[in-house]
């Protein structure tokens, strides 16, 4: 029964790390490095006019204010917010943003970042927050407390290396690992309850519906990772 208690309270553990993964993601060590850069760009100089009321200057600034939320939004990201959720499902208008966003890409404005997933869609980040566009206006995306109150954020975030990734492959390994081990042990004690002249209805109840609940998160994690 301590066995049973002791891996009900792991699997407990093990749902609650994958909702703060959701919940709470930080940047990864590659972001965190382009915020820094663009944070640190004095006026890049751009070839294409940047003016309040046009769609590259919207679509800018509001890239800008996910960063300051440390966050790199897709472009159903940058249309719910900007536009609303009912833009953000129109495929038509969807495709308009992107090729405009293409645009700003070519002009030295953004870069697109790799895809963490391959189903997901394509992050936007600024190569700077504040611009000299080609009419040579000076255009700052964020103001000065938002620029610092960034930096401090990034000050602030647990040191990370670009090896991290490795070691958060080990510990995607030794979650498998485990979990499996408690979905064998699990219907083996589900097994061994049948076996005996009285079954236990609360040893099976419990090592049963453990043995679900192992095999949810544990096909979570697969499919996930």
């Amino acid at each position: 029964m301590v066995f049973i208690q002791s891996v009900f309270i792991f699997c407990q553990l093990t749902v609650l790390n994958e909702r703060l993964e959701v919940s709470q993601a930080r940047p990864t060590y590659i972001e965190a490095e382009f915020l820094r850069k663009a944070l640190g760009v004095d006026y890049k100089s751009i070839n294409i006019r940047l003016r309040e009321g046009e769609y590259q200057y919207d679509l800018a600034r509001m890239i800008a204010s996910f960063h300051i939320e440390l966050r790199f939004p897709d472009v159903k990201d940058i249309i719910g917010r900007l536009y609303s959720e009912e833009k953000a499902a129109d495929v038509q208008f969807v495709r308009k943003i992107q090729t405009i966003l293409k645009k700003m890409e070519k002009s030295n404005i953004i870069t697109i970042l790799p895809k963490k997933r391959p189903w997901e869609l394509q992050r936007y980040a600024l190569l700077s927050l504040k611009f000299q566009d080609v009419d040579k206006n000076l255009v700052v995306l964020a103001s000065d407390q938002q620029m610092k109150q960034t930096q401090n954020l990034l000050y602030h975030l647990p040191a990370q290396h670009p090896e991290a990734g490795a070691i958060g492959v080990r510990d995607v390994i030794v979650r498998i690992f485990l979990l499996s081990f408690v979905v064998v042990a699990s219907y083996s004690a589900v097994l061994w309850s049948l076996m005996q002249p009285v079954v236990s209805a609360a040893v099976f109840v419990v090592a049963f519906s453990l043995a679900i609940v192992s095999s949810i998160i544990l096909g979570k994690v697969l499919a996930k990772r």
